[in-house]
């Protein structure tokens, strides 16, 4: 998933213009580096959790990632490395997949296995285990001011969320079997039916009401945080 690009598209100039004009690092960008001027760092590079062993010397105007953080094992040790690269006035541009928009309240998570942490703004607290608070994670970095902190949704159903919170583990694990057999189902739907879409918008709404989750972001939807922080010293 493209999910630079993704987020491209909602952006303003003025976000480019001040804060993706300089020079760039971004962590975890695949093939899809958020500008092209932008020095890629991504597995082919090294271990994004130990950056500083592959750059040295190199400070960056920006240091960006999107949906990377949350695949390190020490998200806290990993900001830390990352915020080493950026320069006194420079940026961090950081996008992660919110924890009630993305997984929405199953862990380990149903739609990307390879996740080692959910993150949540602005509330105390979380149904998972593994949770931080992004906002608390970037204001403990050393010079760090957030100069903002965004939710983004754009084309989320909210009423396609589950609305069951609290079930039986063994009624979760059927949950997360008729999550997957949903996605089989749509598949040969979008094949065999012209109102495809009118099907699958009351397929999701009927799960929804029984506690079945849907990955919106497969349908282009945004389910993410945003913030960006300046290096003030």
């Amino acid at each position: 998933m493209r999910e630079s690009s993704k987020t491209n598209q909602y952006r303003s100039n003025e976000f480019f213009r001040e804060y993706l004009s300089g020079s760039v690092l971004d962590i975890g960008c695949g093939p899809d580096p958020v500008v092209l001027h932008a020095k890629p760092f991504d597995l082919e590079h090294g271990d994004a959790s130990k950056i500083t062993q592959y750059i040295h010397g190199e400070l960056f105007d920006t240091v960006y990632s999107s949906h990377c953080l949350e695949h390190m094992e020490n998200p806290v040790a990993s900001l830390a490395e990352w915020w080493s690269l950026v320069r006194v006035g420079g940026h961090m541009v950081l996008v992660v997949p919110h924890e009630d928009l993305y997984e929405q309240g199953f862990w380990p998570s149903l739609y990307n296995s390879d996740h080692k942490a959910t993150f949540r703004i602005g509330h105390a607290e979380s149904w998972s285990p593994v949770s931080y608070d992004l906002g608390d994670l970037v204001r403990s970095l050393p010079g760090a001011t957030v100069v903002s902190q965004e939710i983004h949704d754009i084309g989320f159903h909210y009423e396609w969320r589950p609305h069951i919170s609290n079930v039986p583990r063994q009624l979760g694990t059927f949950r997360k079997f008729l999550s997957r057999f949903r996605h089989s189902v749509l598949k040969r739907v979008k094949h065999s039916f012209r109102n495809a879409v009118k099907v699958e918008n009351s397929l999701n709404s009927c799960l929804a009401a029984i506690g079945i989750p849907v990955d919106q972001t497969h349908h282009g939807a945004l389910a993410q945080i945003q913030i960006v922080a300046q290096k003030t010293q």
